[in-house]
């Protein structure tokens, strides 16, 4: 433990909340202050997200949720990733000469889910009206809010594509054909505008019952006039992506119609007082969970969190988990996928013998249930590489290289690629929620509509019979990946964070180092952190990366010495350079008394805790 931390830990009786950026941190605590609970003010905090981090996701974007209820005493999961469209196939990318689904444009959307996974939740377990929710988001779109340093980085990086080609993306993020000022007050008219026209005919259509209005809202938006721009749009513009040319999408107003956001049961492993949940296998959470099974025959808790045994075990196990995201993951209704195997201790233990004293210079996929792994052909992202246009580079979220990151004022701004709110009210309930997608820099914007749809398609492989194998109707293996952990047996913790593939990295040692070494929240996001980069990207063009590690130079010399002596190929950081966690906990005093923490993360300069 630490004498110091970046800003206190919070501790609170009447409410918390926890995100990427101070503003829907603040919105969620006065959903509180005004009588809403932990749903509603997830909701409106998670509007907000939309807005003032329009790089990071949009109202376009997809939003795995996971709640504690306390009325019915269970987690439960909402599923906000949409599937791939009826048009797209295997079959139709290979007709046009490709081996991957393209990263930016039209082609590599799904059914956006974030709006009917928000108001699904909204319209089951909140109190507030969705004109109420959806209040402080429409007024920062329309009035104003301040623009982040890397929003505006974002807009920098793709300023050529926006002039040659996507003039709608210019419009709304080029005012007056400039690029705009780190910190200056910027208004989204075309996004405040939908939300607007939303409640309008959810007004009128749906009376003044809340439950009726919410109903109605999700109709306009995947039957009705959202929808039916979509379907326009995807099929009458054609846009410039990395193929190098001008391509129509092919999401249509019958995706969007089928869909609807969907309940599932979390996945869960046990870790000595703790049980974490996770998402389904449509999502990479069960990395986590994975880790947590091989990790648990490690006896970590005799390793201090920062010394080289702890990190070289810790990015042992994710080297492994993520072979076996590559090999076995899959949406789940398409695929046959071993969870049981994959996550038994039996299966931990064959996978923790594994580690040695030397770091891993190969992908090695397990064998759950004896079966041979089927993997996908990693050196068509090679091939695609040399095919493709590359002018605005590649990578996450968009394709475009983003500048320098010491471009303002010599400060170091953090690259991300998602956002994270965390919220926890008086009475117990809890909502952890990773929206994405819809990213301004990677889809053009929608004129009419006045945001972009995601890109998501582009984790899907081509190669057929693979667990991950794009079909129609079928959902991507998103990275996008929320947490809650139960204490001995009483709900506990709602945490996540921004980050793609580390995701699933950055939470499970902040967990260790909270769940083994005592560390308070604060302390265990602020303490010196690391990722693997040690399988295929799951962003175009899925580039394979091994035995790299990425570390913080506040890991210190002697440290980072002893990594590279194992054999690692380590990479050094700035001292604050990985991820953006946040956290909420509950637990109940001797006195059966609800007592509220909250934590976030100082990287980024963003991110903000609150509570009382």
């Amino acid at each position: 433990m630490t004498d110091f931390t970046t800003r206190p830990e919070i501790i609170g009786t009447f409410g918390v909340a926890a995100s990427t950026h101070w503003l829907a941190s603040q919105t969620a605590m006065g959903v509180l202050e005004k009588g809403g609970n932990a749903f509603d003010a997830a909701v409106a905090g998670g509007f907000v997200l939309q807005v003032v981090e329009p790089h990071l996701n949009g109202p376009g974007g997809e939003a795995p949720l996971m709640f504690w209820s306390e009325r019915e005493q269970r987690i439960r999961v909402v599923c906000g990733q949409g599937p791939a469209p009826a048009l797209a196939s295997s079959g139709y990318f290979r007709a046009q000469g490709l081996e991957l689904v393209p990263g930016i444009g039209l082609l590599p959307a799904t059914v956006p889910g974030a709006f009917g996974a928000w108001l699904t939740m909204l319209r089951d377990y909140g109190t507030w009206t969705l004109a109420d929710v959806l209040a402080p988001a429409i007024g920062y779109a329309r009035s104003g809010f301040p623009l982040v340093p890397r929003a505006v980085q974002a807009i920098l990086a793709v300023q050529g594509l926006f002039r040659s080609d996507w003039h709608g993306s210019a419009a709304v993020w080029l005012p007056g054909g400039n690029v705009p000022k780190p910190g200056s007050l910027f208004v989204s008219p075309g996004l405040a505008a939908t939300y607007s026209r939303i409640l309008e005919e959810a007004a009128v259509h749906g009376g003044s019952d809340r439950v009726a209005q919410i109903d109605i809202a999700l109709s306009a938006w995947y039957r009705g006039f959202v929808a039916k721009e979509i379907d326009r749009f995807y099929t009458h513009e054609a846009v410039r992506d990395t193929t190098g040319q001008r391509n129509t999408g092919l999401l249509r107003f019958d995706d969007m119609a089928r869909w609807q956001a969907s309940y599932e049961e979390p996945l869960t492993v046990d870790f000595g007082r703790y049980t974490v949940a996770k998402c389904g296998v449509w999502s990479q959470g069960p990395v986590f969970l994975q880790q947590l099974s091989i990790l648990r025959n490690a006896g970590l808790e005799k390793l201090a969190p920062d010394s080289p045994g702890f990190i070289h075990h810790v990015a042992e196990a994710a080297k492994l988990a993520l072979a076996d995201r590559m090999a076995w993951y899959g949406d789940p209704l398409f695929t046959d996928v071993p969870l049981a195997d994959l996550l038994s201790d039996a299966y931990g233990r064959t996978r923790f013998a594994l580690i040695g004293d030397r770091a891993a210079t190969e992908l090695n996929p397990g064998h759950p249930g004896g079966r041979a792994p089927r993997c996908p052909d990693l050196l068509a992202s090679d091939r695609t590489l040399a095919a493709s246009d590359v002018r605005f580079g590649v990578g996450e979220p968009t394709f475009a290289a983003l500048p320098p990151v010491r471009e303002w004022a010599g400060r170091e701004i953090f690259v991300g690629d998602t956002c994270h709110i965390d919220v926890i009210d008086s009475q117990g309930n809890m909502v952890s929620a990773t929206p994405s997608g819809g990213w301004l820099s990677s889809s053009p914007t929608i004129p009419a509509l006045g945001f972009s749809l995601n890109t998501r398609l582009q984790m899907t492989w081509l190669d057929e019979g693979v667990p991950g194998q794009l079909r129609p109707g079928k959902r991507p293996c998103t990275t996008l990946s929320p947490s809650m952990a139960l204490r001995d047996g009483q709900p506990y913790m709602a945490f996540g964070t921004p980050g793609g593939d580390q995701q699933d990295q950055w939470t499970v040692s902040f967990l260790l180092r909270h769940a083994l070494h005592g560390m308070n929240l604060q302390e265990a996001i602020d303490a010196p952190a690391w990722h693997v980069d040690h399988f295929p990207a799951s962003f175009w063009p899925r580039t394979t990366t091994l035995n790299r590690l990425s570390v913080e130079s506040r890991l210190g010399e002697g440290t980072i010495a002893a990594l590279r002596a194992a054999g690692h190929e380590v990479r050094v950081g700035a001292p604050w350079s990985e991820g953006r966690i946040s956290a909420c906990t509950r637990e109940r005093d001797a006195n059966g008394r609800l007592l509220l923490r909250a934590a976030a993360n100082a990287r980024g300069m963003q991110g903000y805790a609150v509570g009382r």
